[in-house]
């Protein structure tokens, strides 16, 4: 197996899982909230290919990766209802910090794997299956902080916008809300075309890596702790 497809191949189940978990999480919440659109459309479903937007999930992410581009991309939304929520400015708040705290949750739970896997191997020198697991473990890591912190960006369609606009006044909140319309198009010129125009404009770079590698840390200490060193 070549290098490259070994680390494809260690990427692509811990980003499906990363993703799923993200989406199935606001609809969950939104189902305990009184919304229950997702349970109705049969979108509380751990199936991948209920999530999985062929476009936005993998050809983009390829592409980018591939130009070396900052890496962003979509699954289909799970849909919310605001106006079926029993609060609707709490409940889209709730919903939406949902989904980054699942991948908050899933890393915990990552690193704690990850360091029992480190116990029972101990000081001998682990096969190959075993140390493709630890790569998959790694990569479910970093993916899910990565996606957790990424998504509390407050730019539409990110979660961090329907939590900026709940904590909002109701005139500011109807106000930002109406840049929704313009989300992806802005996402674009933030994450690509400026990077482009102006050299060192990296909004991944700058702002989301340095929390994401200070979390990480934090989540491979506790790894470590687990695994007893």
């Amino acid at each position: 197996m070549s290098d490259t497809i070994y680390q494809a191949a260690a990427l692509i189940l811990p980003l499906i899982v990363a993703i799923v978990f993200h989406e199935v999480a606001h609809g969950w919440v939104a189902n305990a909230l009184g919304d229950p659109t997702a349970k109705e459309r049969r979108r509380l479903s751990l199936n991948p290919f209920r999530h999985v937007d062929p476009i936005g999930t993998v050809v983009l992410p390829g592409l980018l990766a591939l130009v070396k581009a900052p890496v962003f991309g979509w699954a289909k939304p799970v849909p919310v209802i605001k106006q079926r929520l029993r609060n609707p400015r709490f409940g889209m708040m709730a919903v939406a910090a949902a989904g980054p705290g699942s991948n908050l949750l899933l890393a915990a739970i990552g690193a704690v794997v990850l360091g029992l896997l480190v116990r029972g191997v101990g000081d001998a020198q682990p096969a190959e299956p075993l140390r493709f697991i630890a790569l998959n473990l790694g990569n479910f890591l970093t993916i899910n902080i990565f996606l957790a912190l990424f998504n509390l960006l407050p730019i539409p369609p990110f979660d961090g916008s329907h939590i900026v606009e709940g904590l909002l006044p109701p005139r500011a909140a109807a106000t930002y809300d109406k840049l929704r319309p313009l989300g992806f198009p802005l996402v674009f010129v933030l994450l690509i075309g400026l990077p482009y125009l102006i050299p060192g404009f990296d909004l991944v770079s700058r702002i989301v890596l340095p929390p994401v590698q200070w979390l990480g840390n934090h989540y491979y200490a506790l790894a470590q702790a687990v695994a007893g060193q």
